[in-house]
């Protein structure tokens, strides 16, 4: 879930006498005429197709097909759909963050899947949620992340570890002396500063009576909110937090830090495992810490799924290519060669992959962690709640009334590009 909140402006069918589905193709009767020799083209994540080659080679022996596997930013996909599905060279199959579903759906950009309650069932109930929108579902999970907490081992030991923020403030104001940090995350970023202001009683959006995120109900500013901003901004008021890392380059500038033996630990996720190893240094994971009022820090998930593209035109046969990469067994081969957490609920006990340190503080802080909001209203949430918390990073602007403005800010966002949809 790297990043994923620039991706998604929303594109609606200009004809709003329109149904959703004739944004579209329409299925045709052809659809169910034998798929021997077709060609499924699957657009996979940069860098993760090896997780998935083996599988491929079997679905194509076993329905006389061939895949073309092509790799993508996964985040970026649904953009490229956009483009390329009118225009008959998008894929069949693609990857994407659980939080772009409902833009895609109304965008009419991706199918509705018709899949076994039992199929279904396979899945941990987080990530699959992560794919319905209005009850249907319109993808099956692959993997599943979210923040944990990097240390290095050589700075700190486990035993050493602060076990809540407060903690690690005042760890920070021991160690922190203007090159070299104690504790350090991209609290300028709503991505990351929910799992604080969420600990608090912060929320994005409210729930309606069946469980669906309620954009009339914001809760980006309430007092729990405001509580978690001011914890923030005592880091960077403080000096515990560099300059450097507020911003576009934020992230660069902390990992650097982290690479660099520079800070004793960090809030990131498992899309950094391979780099920090590459980088020779030694760390250990575990979940985030607590709060001083006993709740651990939140965070959001993020799943990454296969989807069928609206525009295929062998739309049954890439449900089945999307139903066969995503089972247990093929989940678990893809995790040997990626390390990205499987979302089959049977592998999140199993000894192969639990094995992982990185595997554990995953599985353990998503006790703690929130879906990300997969409605297209989000998509007015994360400017003005970065832009709000840059403000607080900065001391430009009282937690309250920074918070105050970016909720004025989505909603008014909402109303324009959302009423009616």
């Amino acid at each position: 879930m790297k990043m994923i909140k620039k991706y998604a402006g929303v594109m609606l069918c200009a004809a709003v006498s329109l149904s959703l589905a004739a944004c579209g193709p329409q299925e045709s009767s052809s659809e169910k005429t034998s798929s021997k020799g077709s060609e499924l083209v699957v657009w996979e994540d940069k860098e993760k197709s090896i997780g998935i080659k083996d599988a491929v080679a079997e679905f194509e022996k076993e329905h006389d097909v061939k895949v073309k596997v092509v790799e993508k930013p996964y985040a970026q996909q649904i953009e490229d759909l956009r483009m390329d599905g009118p225009a008959g060279t998008g894929p069949d199959v693609l990857t994407m963050p659980g939080d772009q579903i409902g833009t895609a759906v109304t965008e009419g950009l991706i199918k509705e899947l018709h899949v076994e309650k039992d199929v279904q069932s396979l899945y941990t109930d987080a990530s699959i949620q992560s794919q319905m929108v209005d009850q249907k579902l319109y993808g099956l999970p692959k993997a599943v992340e979210t923040t944990v907490l990097f240390y290095n081992k050589d700075l700190i030991s486990e035993d050493e570890l602060p076990q809540t923020l407060e903690e690690w403030y005042d760890y920070s104001k021991k160690t922190a002396d203007g090159s070299k940090f104690g504790f350090l995350a991209l609290f300028d970023q709503i991505y990351y500063a929910q799992s604080v202001m969420g600990g608090y009683g912060g929320y994005i959006f409210g729930k309606d009576k069946d469980g669906n995120d309620d954009p009339s109900d914001l809760g980006i500013n309430n007092e729990g909110a405001v509580k978690g901003a001011e914890l923030i901004q005592k880091f960077y008021q403080d000096g515990l937090f560099p300059a450097g890392i507020v911003g576009e380059q934020g992230i660069n500038v902390l990992e650097s830090l982290f690479t660099e033996g520079k800070a004793a630990a960090i809030i990131s996720g498992p899309w950094n495992v391979e780099a920090f190893s590459k980088a020779g240094i030694d760390y250990g994971i575990t979940k985030l810490p607590k709060l001083e009022n006993g709740k651990n820090m939140s965070s959001f998930i993020g799943v990454k799924s296969y989807n069928v593209s609206a525009f295929s035109k062998h739309a049954e046969l890439a449900q089945e290519l999307a139903v066969f990469l995503t089972n247990e067994t093929n989940s678990k081969k893809r995790y040997e060669q990626t390390k990205e957490v499987p979302a089959v609920q049977s592998l999140a006990s199993d000894t192969a992959i639990m094995k992982s340190e990185a595997a554990r503080a995953v599985t353990e802080q998503s006790r703690f962690s929130e879906q990300t909001p997969n409605i297209p209203e989000m998509n007015e949430i994360w400017t003005p709640a970065d832009s709000a918390l840059q403000t607080i990073a900065t001391g430009k602007a009282d937690p309250k009334k920074a918070l105050d403005q970016a909720a004025e800010t989505a909603k008014g966002q909402m109303k324009a590009k959302h009423s009616g949809t």
